[in-house]
Parts: structure tokens; sequence; C-alpha cells
């Protein structure tokens, strides 16, 4: 994998008049479900009270290990399998299941359990960041900004998300056949985009086009750890 240096990789133009929007850090949540899963709707549900929560960067990915039994996941995606998979692996778990959701890249439960959330959500939130993340949006580009005090003891993944904050589906087959669900924060797009050595600060430019929100992570090798991470809507 390529690395990051602490150099812009193309022109940063401030024009005058333009806004740029800045970014909230926050505890990442990841939730792998699936349409053709019963046991995933009140995950959903539990993951959707999320959204508005400070602090909190829910991010919902969809598998395709499910489309067999008879509803193909309008949203899922055999790269969201192999990210649940790798983790897994990194862990020295045997299996992968829906709905689970793992907080910060570290901590494991069963989506629907909400108080188990909670309370994995709330430690998180009480550990001092590693690394100031800021991400800026100017119209199809993103600027990444990022610095670590003291250096950070081993090299980061720096990765880019895309989500599309709602949409309703009527399912039409499978276990969840004749239900209307609403999902939240679906991840539609997920690029690594290099390593960053966590010594000099990082600065690099990415593109983003469109307006769907950006939510950069830095994390461990792993996966692993999520040792920063900010949303930019």
């Amino acid at each position: 994998m390529r690395q990051i240096v602490s150099a812009a990789c193309g022109l940063w133009l401030c024009q005058a008049g333009q806004v740029v929007a800045q970014s909230q850090t926050g505890v990442v949540v990841e939730l792998y479900t699936s349409q053709g899963c019963s046991s995933c709707p009140p995950a959903d549900q539990v993951f959707e009270q999320l959204v508005n929560q400070p602090g909190v960067i829910p991010l919902a990915l969809h598998v395709d290990y499910w489309d067999y039994i008879g509803w193909q996941d309008t949203f899922g995606n055999a790269r969201f399998t192999d990210r649940q998979k790798a983790y897994a692996r990194a862990s020295g778990e045997r299996m992968i299941y829906t709905p689970q959701m793992i907080i910060s890249g570290q901590e494991r439960i069963v989506g629907s359990e909400a108080q188990e959330l909670a309370t994995a959500i709330a430690r998180q939130l009480a550990v001092q960041p590693a690394v100031k993340l800021t991400i800026e949006r100017m119209g199809d580009r993103v600027m990444i900004r990022a610095a670590a005090n003291p250096p950070l003891p081993q090299a980061v993944v720096v990765q880019l998300v895309r989500y599309q904050p709602q949409q309703t589906v009527e399912i039409e087959g499978g276990e969840n056949q004749g239900q209307i669900v609403t999902y939240s924060n679906i991840v539609t797009d997920w690029q690594r985009l290099g390593e960053w050595p966590g010594k000099a600060p990082l600065e690099v430019e990415a593109e983003a086009p469109g307006p769907s929100p950006v939510v950069v992570i830095l994390q461990n090798q792993g996966p692993s750890n999520i040792v920063a991470a900010a949303s930019l809507k």
C-alpha cells in the first residue's frame, strides 16, 4: 500500500465567497446487517437512534451472504462481507453473523443489544483521542489533516467512506418478505487512501464528488482499533 506523506497531493484553492464546512469527530459504530436476515430489523432500529447522537459516527454495511435465501439486499456489497471477515480473522473468530456492531474497531456486540451498545459507546467516548483529525470540503474534493502528539507507534490506514443518509425499502422476498424498512447511514463506498506513519502531520487531498456525507477513518492494521474518525455532512 502506498504511504501518504505530509504534503497535499494536489492544488488546494480557497476561492473568495466559498464556505468551508467543518467536520465533527466521533466514535465509529459499524453495523453489519442484511435485508435478508430476519434478526436484523430490530438492530436497524437501534442503529437508527445513533444517527443524531453527538460524538457517534454510525455506518451501516450491508453484507451479501444472505442473498441466496430469496432476496438480494439492494445495498449489499461483497467488500463489506470481506471487511467483516477481516475483523473476524484479526480477532481469531471462526464465524461472522448479522446483526453485528463493531465499536471503534475493537468492541463487538450483537446489533440489537441497545444497552450493551450504549455502554460500549460510553466507554469509547471516555478514551482521549491520540490524533487530531479534521476534514474540509470544497466542491468535489476534501482536504484531510491529522496530527499526532506524541507520534503514533505504528502506521495507520487512511480510509474515506461515503454513505447515503436514509432510504426506505420494501422487501419482496426472503425472511423479511412484506416488510417496509427504513435504513440509515448506508455505506456506499469505502476507499483505502494509503498509510500514514503517524510522525509528521498529515495533509492529503482526496476526491469526494457529489453531496453524500464523507467520513475519514484512521485505523490500525488488521483491521483493528480506530485511532481517529471524523465526519462531514
